[in-house]
């Protein structure tokens, strides 16, 4: 049956910058256009971590500013930045580091159910760190934050846990209004304690145990995006791509860009004879 299918483009990561590929975007005017150019490959959505001057991770307000001022002055994708603190020694475990974004006056923000384990990805820090390390009583807090603020919540979920805490926590409580959205995340078990593997399996599972009305995409990390993506779409679900999740475009083929990733998941959405949704059509289906 034909849908309208919302495509995220995740254009700057957390965690790998431009010594994995020179083409991943860190300053503002190298984020803008890449989100420009998502968007008009199809992108909806844009998932938003920022970088500093030096190509570090933060969580700087100033600088979140001008990456979504900069983004608005081209187009009208819908802006949704990440409440994950910034990977940098000095902010990795403060569990509010986020918070920043919901100062943006953004229409969504995500918001991560649960607490991940990972290795370092910061040269100054040994050994496993707690990422997101997020309680519940936070994650309600957070969610009541931005009801408060008119910020729709993506929830970003890891593992079948994370899916029953958001509906428990979150949706029959009523801290969230209008149709849920989740994300599902998959592929990164083999660095993530909290995180499952893709397969079509696992992703069955969590789409059935979704309540009633609820929006849902999927992400794949590294070699696990296209078909992540494509099990999404077959399962009536949205995607999300970028280089954040993956930065190859095939193996052992770097991304040129993140409009490239959103072109191959747009064409195939097409093929398989939906449309793309523009970003008021996504504003009307996630209720924002």
């Amino acid at each position: 049956m034909s849908r309208k299918v919302i495509i995220t483009v995740a254009p700057t990561g957390n965690f790998h910058g431009k010594e994995k590929n020179p083409a991943h975007p860190e300053q503002p005017d190298e984020i803008a256009q890449a989100v420009y150019d998502s968007y008009n490959a199809g992108a909806a959505i844009a998932h938003l971590h920022i970088r500093d001057r030096d190509g570090v991770s933060t969580n700087d307000l100033d600088i979140f500013r001008e990456v979504c001022d900069r983004i608005r002055a081209k187009c009208g994708i819908i802006l949704q930045p990440s409440l994950a603190p910034a990977n940098r020694r000095d902010r990795i475990t403060h569990v509010d580091d986020g918070l920043t974004s919901l100062e943006l006056g953004t229409e969504m923000c995500s918001l991560d159910m649960g607490i991940s384990v990972t290795p370092s990805l910061c040269p100054e820090i040994e050994g496993p760190y707690h990422f997101n390390n997020w309680t519940r009583g936070w994650i309600q807090d957070a969610a009541r934050k931005m009801t408060e603020r008119g910020i729709k919540p993506e929830l970003e979920i890891f593992n079948h846990s994370g899916l029953e805490d958001a509906i428990n926590l979150l949706i029959e409580p009523g801290i969230i209004a209008g149709p849920p959205s989740f994300t599902f995340v998959t592929n990164m078990h083999g660095v993530n304690q909290g995180c499952i593997e893709y397969s079509m399996e696992n992703l069955t599972h969590l789409v059935r145990k979704l309540p009633p009305g609820a929006l849902f995409g999927a992400i794949g990390i590294g070699a696990a995006q296209l078909p992540a993506t494509l099990s999404s779409l077959l399962l009536g679900g949205n995607v999300r791509v970028g280089f954040e999740d993956n930065i190859y475009f095939a193996r052992g083929e770097l991304a040129k860009s993140n409009a490239q990733l959103v072109e191959r998941i747009a064409a195939r959405a097409r093929e398989l004879g939906h449309e793309i949704a523009t970003p008021d059509e996504a504003r009307e289906m996630l209720g924002i």
